[in-house]
């Protein structure tokens, strides 16, 4: 994007883009949370329904892309899947882990929030395990995973922990504040975080580095990029509620909405086969943080597990290449 700028200026527009990605992270953490407390949804709920769909934009624009036409739908298919083993093992992971250094022990969420995850988790690996069982994708089914997540946000809006003790006027006045500040940090989130990874990606390949090291390590990093700065932000701030929602919630919102994008655009009929092994995966790894969050509480252990599993899943991806 910003090639005729040359090294000095690309390293310039990374120094920035990164200083505008921590100063969004902390907007969008700050304001997301006064958005839970003044609607009584909770941080769980925001996280699950406004942070996450805001932060899977990258992966939206690549299913919106391929419905009209550019690129094949098994990019978006193994996007999706990507997408979610990512975020549960390697971002979470992270997050497990960063953040245990402050305690030994951390306790999540309520037993109230927690029931708002399920269904997420729940429909991220029972949906690619009823799609392997069909055996194909459809227009049809892109329309029903629409449908499901439609539904869904319906469903959990109408859940409220608490009510406020403000006039409905000022209720409506400071919700709209802090949710218009909201977006916009994490608009400012997944624009600074794209154009850091252009701008990283052409100093690394300026200073020789090869184009598929590159995809593998610094845009591969990227795409997760908007979900790793508010996992980051919220962990440090002691809103872990709001991370495990943006995660769910991001997995969920892929499985649904991202896929079901992509294949209302046009009439496809993929066999479904050729990713049983990552759909297999993120049934596993969905499984397994289930477990997690049923214990109501995490330390550095499950931070090992998480990225441990996403090592194997590397292996198991790039063990099967071959190069010709």
């Amino acid at each position: 994007m910003f090639e005729w700028l040359g090294l000095p200026g690309n390293a310039l527009i990374l120094l920035i883009s990164l200083y505008i990605l921590n100063e969004a992270g902390d907007l969008a953490v700050n304001n997301a949370v006064k958005v839970a407390e003044i609607t009584g949804l909770g941080k769980t709920v925001v996280g699950y329904m406004l942070v996450a769909l805001i932060t899977t934009l990258p992966e939206l624009s690549v299913s919106i892309l391929v419905a009209m036409g550019v690129g094949e739908i098994g990019i978006a298919i193994g996007n999706v899947l990507g997408s979610n083993i990512v975020n549960i093992c390697f971002i979470l992971g992270l997050i497990f882990l960063i953040a245990s250094l402050r305690t030994s022990q951390l306790y999540l969420i309520v037993k109230e929030e927690v029931r708002n995850l399920y269904f997420g988790l729940f429909a991220s690996s029972i949906i690619p395990l009823a799609l392997i069982y069909i055996g194909y994708v459809s227009r049809f089914i892109g329309m029903i995973l629409i449908a499901i997540f439609i539904y869904e946000m319906y469903r959990t809006s109408k859940r409220r922990r608490v009510e406020s003790t403000d006039s409905p006027q000022e209720v409506r006045g400071k919700g709209e504040r802090y949710l218009f500040l909201t977006i916009v940090g994490l608009i400012a989130i997944v624009t600074s975080a794209y154009i850091a990874v252009d701008s990283a990606s052409y100093i690394a390949e300026y200073i020789g580095i090869p184009s598929t090291v590159i995809g593998a390590t610094i845009i591969a990093f990227g795409t997760s990029l908007p979900e790793f700065t508010i996992g980051l932000k919220s962990s440090l701030k002691g809103h872990l509620e709001l991370v495990l929602g943006n995660i769910v919630g991001s997995c969920f919102t892929n499985i649904t909405l991202i896929l079901g994008v992509a294949l209302i655009g046009r009439e496809f009929r993929v066999n479904m086969a050729s990713y049983a092994s990552m759909a297999t995966f993120t049934i596993m790894i969905c499984l397994i943080l289930w477990y997690f969050i049923s214990n109501r509480r995490v330390s550095w252990r499950e931070g090992v597990v998480l990225l441990f599993l996403y090592i194997i899943f590397l292996v198991e991806i790039f063990g099967g290449y071959k190069v010709t």
